[in-house]
């Protein structure tokens, strides 16, 4: 896994490029609001609108704050919201999957169509009715895009214990009298881990898309709090006579959305591979046995 896990972060200059791209994103994160000498909330009074320059490299806003500041802050804000509500969605998903797969019958029909139901329902709407109901907060906004995500993990884990569940080791543990409950949390969950993983990586994008298209609808992040969604809404009031307020925040958002999107999709094709590979290898032994 480790192996495979370095042939997708490495294993072309694309990958390289991406893998370099979301370093220096996170890293900036953290440290570049501090590298730019201003505070992102910071009004410098003799550069209202300035293009990039020496004192303020992305240029300033409307109203005068440095923009390589306040895109750093929007990064913490975007990567944050992506971290919740990919680990809530796993948190949701992998049990509620594994145990729809694992009890199977009618329980696993019920569950699953619940599961459509919710397909059906507009997840703005959903996010919306949710921070509605719970308020503003932006970690439960967070929350509560995590709590539309968990639909395609809880599918995938679902149909991988669904292929488990009648393999030996699950027969041997029914066997030995384990129960239900003790065979999902020690053979089925450690088993779907691996997938469900691998396909949340490319939760990470669709969140962080999801958040900036909500912040840009005014809907998600408030001021004096910011995105990446917050500053194109902003970038777009203004790209007449600042078009630099624009390009460089979608810039930001679409590289690294386009870059989590490539490095998921490379590690996913490698994972179905080995995949494939160890089910031919399981077949062959088997007809060997025969």
């Amino acid at each position: 896994m480790l192996l495979a896990l370095q042939e997708c972060l490495f294993g072309s200059t694309l990958a390289r490029f991406c893998s370099l791209w979301i370093a220096l994103t996170v890293a900036g994160a953290i440290f570049g609001t501090t590298l730019s000498g201003w505070d992102p909330e910071a009004i410098d009074w003799d550069a209202l609108e300035a293009s990039p320059n020496a004192s303020h490299w992305f240029g300033t806003d409307l109203i005068g704050r440095d923009l390589f500041a306040r895109i750093w802050l929007g990064a913490q804000i975007s990567l944050t919201a992506a971290l919740v509500a990919t680990s809530v969605s796993i948190f949701i998903g992998v049990p509620y999957g594994a145990f729809a797969g694992l009890r199977g019958g009618r329980t696993d029909q019920l569950m699953m169509r619940i599961v459509d139901v919710l397909y059906a329902v507009p997840f703005i709407l959903v996010v919306i009715l949710l921070m509605v109901v719970f308020g503003r907060d932006p970690l439960l906004f967070f929350f509560a895009l995590g709590a539309v995500y968990w639909l395609d993990i809880a599918r995938i884990v679902r149909g991988q214990t669904l292929a488990i569940r009648e393999r030996a080791f699950i027969q041997v543990a029914r066997t030995m009298g384990a129960g239900r409950g003790r065979i999902l949390l020690r053979h089925v969950v450690p088993n779907v881990a691996g997938p469900a993983l691998v396909y949340a990586t490319l939760t990470i994008p669709a969140v962080i898309l999801a958040e900036s298209f909500i912040s840009f609808l005014g809907l998600g992040i408030q001021e004096p709090q910011t995105s990446w969604g917050v500053l194109i809404a902003d970038g777009t009031r203004t790209m007449e006579s600042a078009p630099w307020t624009l390009f460089f925040p979608a810039l930001f958002l679409g590289l690294t959305v386009w870059s989590f999107n490539m490095l998921g999709d490379r590690l996913r094709d490698q994972y179905d591979r080995e995949t494939r590979g160890y089910t031919r290898h399981i077949g062959i032994e088997r007809a060997a046995s025969e």
